[in-house]
């Protein structure tokens, strides 16, 4: 699937497989190449296109760099919860010496 974008007024035809989000990225790019084009009208279209890609690529490494501390949190966290449900079941089953009926057994 083609898809249309513009971004400063400058259209570009691209292969998405996702037209939506394509044409939602592509229209916070041109906001925000835009604004940084506002705050500081020294830059041109491509300054202000590469300084908004640096900024972008770094919120990117943000966000990948939390995502990856939140499974490590995950991880860690469902190791502990296995730990106790190990000792529990384990503890469970010493409580009763073997061949000993339990109370659901007769």
């Amino acid at each position: 699937m083609q898809k249309a974008i513009t971004i400063l007024g400058r259209t570009y035809t691209l292969r998405a497989d996702q037209g939506e989000d394509l044409e939602q990225a592509a229209a916070d790019v041109d906001r925000r190449v835009r604004d940084l084009m506002r705050r500081s009208p020294a830059f041109d279209p491509s300054t202000a296109a590469i300084l908004t890609a640096l900024n972008l690529a770094s919120e990117l490494r943000n966000v990948r760099s939390r995502a990856r501390g939140e499974i490590m949190d995950a991880d860690h966290q469902l190791a502990a919860v296995e730990a106790v449900l190990e000792a529990a079941l384990s503890q469970d089953g010493q409580d009763e010496p073997e061949g000993t009926p339990g109370p659901d057994r007769k």
